[in-house]
């Protein structure tokens, strides 16, 4: 007799049905067991207000949560930075896989490189992080450009680029690679321009705390370097009391000396949206190799993050 499937919980976006899908592969393998995909909608998914007014953190993980908690679904997976900091005892993050690449990507018309589209150029975003390193990288550069909010699935926001509605579009590099178009990319923004979003490119398998055959199954799909690195942006986040819809931009990332891992950085900013004010700021340390370092790493540089003033740069104080 075949083993019952699994049952996986996700929201019903392409991006997250792909996303989904990669990870019941995974799983299936591991546990020797089908898995079968549960698409459930979140009050993020339906509402067309922007993230921000929506209040930003949780809007697309609550109703997976309670999916788990009722037990219609087994496990669940997320885009890890729409997880608000905060875990709930009934649930555990069983494994959080390899991180795809964490930067953010231009879908610009005619093929422009950000650096190259003309003056007053109109580039969508729903992100005040975004916004707020991409306004201060043109203050600093002598670009002229507006910022535009925009809300809806890649399809809806690159849609705004064909039909000449804006001149680019901002988006993450890992939802479009994992979705197939990567190709539609015309510019990846480095790292030192625009700061990913904390957890940006990860994901995150949740299971309920009591599941210990399954959690210890998934587990098995955990990277830890992943998610060390995580853990320590999330932890930066969680001390400056700042949602997942702040400006607030983290990477953590290992240096390495040849094959050796030696250390990992972790990289830090908050901004006003317009860009006129930045608090940027990094730290060094040992890899963490505990969860407790990781979050000591994150919350050393936030408290130094709110010595020089990031407080006051992101609006209102999540609760």
């Amino acid at each position: 007799m075949t083993e019952k499937a699994l049952r996986l919980g996700t929201r019903r976006s392409k991006l997250a049905m792909a996303q989904s899908g990669q990870v019941a592969n995974a799983v299936s393998q591991v546990t020797g067991r089908p898995v079968e995909l549960v698409e459930i909608t979140t009050y993020g998914d339906v509402s067309r207000e922007h993230l921000a007014q929506i209040g930003g953190t949780g809007v697309f993980v609550a109703a997976l949560r309670e999916a788990l908690a009722r037990g219609e679904v087994d496990f669940a997976v997320h885009s890890l930075k729409d997880l608000p900091t905060t875990q709930p005892d009934e649930l555990v993050l069983a494994a959080v896989p390899e991180r795809e690449d964490p930067r953010d990507v231009i879908v610009a018309r005619d093929a422009l490189k950000f650096t190259d589209l003309p003056r007053g150029a109109r580039i969508g975003t729903g992100s005040p992080r975004r916004m707020a390193q991409l306004n201060a990288y043109a203050r600093a550069h002598g670009l002229d450009i507006e910022t535009v909010p925009v809300r809806g699935n890649v399809d809806t926001r690159i849609g705004f680029v064909h039909k000449g509605e804006l001149d680019a579009v901002v988006l993450a590099a890992a939802g479009l690679n994992r979705i197939g178009r990567a190709d539609e990319v015309t510019d990846f923004l480095s790292v030192d321009t625009v700061l990913p979003a904390p957890g940006q490119g990860a994901l995150a398998i949740e299971c309920a705390a009591g599941n210990a055959d399954l959690a210890a199954a998934l587990a098995e799909l955990d990277d830890p370097f992943t998610r060390a690195a995580v853990t320590a942006e999330r932890s930066l986040l969680a001390a400056l009391e700042a949602g997942c819809s702040a400006p607030v931009g983290a990477l953590a990332d290992l240096l390495a000396d040849g094959q050796i891992v030696k250390e990992m950085r972790l990289r830090a900013v908050v901004g006003t949206t317009d860009g006129s004010t930045l608090v940027q700021l990094s730290t060094t340390g040992p890899v963490p190799h505990t969860h407790e370092q990781a979050m000591a790493l994150g919350r050393e540089l936030a408290t130094e993050m709110l010595a020089q003033g990031a407080a006051g740069l992101m609006g209102e104080r999540a609760h």
